[in-house]
């Protein structure tokens, strides 16, 4: 039977507790109790000491809300400080695959935390508006957008930072404007280039990170600027979707994840190309890896397809990679 504290419907500290993942504080236990409960609590088995004035209530094994409270309190100094980032992409509803991200938390400038937890990083910023914070979320974080655009200046790599923002677009969970908005109230932004490309390349269509990066090359390599997510009718009568399509040359690109190495996906994707062939259309296709580990040999495939194709465009006199 568990010795966790089960207070009472009626005393004050239920509600914090049911909305704070039964995580609670010593400033904020003090409101209501004494020292000595406090102490006792603990010493009997009753409350469990997670981290320097912070205390579990009930003696299972700890949840993810639950670190995301400890954390919280943790940084705060007893007062719940903002999740932000990932982290607050995940309370929000970002669907991602579990890993070892910390927790991302944001406190303004001039608070200090004294101890974070182990797996906490601690960020600050002198921009946080209110209309940057949700208040009423477990615990309280930052809004979609800017969770987005923090976490994608905060992201090791570009690459990341732009398979963020297409998989926060692709799950519905932010739209342009209000990323914008986040974008042109903050002054000073690291990778904002990126971000800002990342953003209007998201909103104009583009269904994954790969597609993302291969409009980057097409700038980069002075490609024409192609259609994303173009639809067409096919024998059937059916829509099908290009991932993108250089029109009017008539040059289609598809850019293939891991799904289509499944033997039926490859099947479909088969007859798909035939169709896109039968109807005089130039099929390219390119896996996602070689998006990013060959592109000087995908942007070679897609401009010799282009001037078969009768585009009459020009290499730029810097090299592709020299003015990345």
């Amino acid at each position: 039977m568990s010795r966790a504290f089960q207070p009472d419907r009626e005393t004050p500290l239920a509600p914090l507790l049911r909305r704070q993942q039964r995580v609670i504080s010593w400033r904020q236990a003090r409101r209501h109790l004494s020292e000595s409960t406090i102490c006792h609590r603990v010493e009997s088995g009753r409350w469990f000491r997670v981290h320097r004035g912070v205390y579990l209530t009930n003696d299972g094994p700890v949840s993810e809300p639950q670190t995301w409270w400890i954390a919280s309190l943790a940084v705060g100094n007893g007062r719940p400080a903002l999740l932000a980032g990932v982290t607050a992409l995940r309370i929000v509803g970002l669907r991602l695959p579990v890993d070892a991200e910390p927790i991302h938390i944001l406190l303004p400038a001039h608070l200090t935390d004294r101890d974070p937890p182990p797996d906490v990083v601690v960020h600050r910023t002198r921009h946080l508006p209110r209309t940057d914070v949700l208040f009423r979320t477990s615990p309280p974080c930052t809004t979609a957008a800017r969770s987005l655009v923090d976490a994608a200046q905060w992201a090791f790599t570009d690459s990341a930072a732009i398979a963020l923002i297409a998989t926060a677009f692709q799950q519905r969970l932010v739209n342009s404007g209000q990323v914008k908005a986040v974008l042109g109230g903050n002054p000073r932004l690291r990778r904002r280039t990126v971000i800002e490309a990342a953003v209007a390349d998201a909103g104009g269509g583009s269904e994954s990170p790969y597609e993302i990066e291969f409009l980057r090359l097409c700038r980069r390599a002075g490609l024409p600027k192609p259609s994303r997510q173009a639809a067409r009718l096919d024998r059937s009568g059916r829509n099908r979707y290009s991932d993108v399509f250089f029109d009017p040359w008539r040059v289609q690109v598809e850019i293939d994840g891991s799904q289509h190495m499944e033997v039926r996906g490859w099947y479909d994707d088969m007859r798909s190309g035939n169709e896109i062939a039968i109807s005089g259309v130039r099929l390219l296709r390119f896996p996602g890896w070689a998006i990013r580990h060959r592109p000087y040999e995908v942007v070679a495939d897609v401009r010799a397809a282009l001037r078969a194709a009768g585009w009459r465009g020009t290499t730029p006199a810097i090299g592709l990679w020299d003015a990345a």
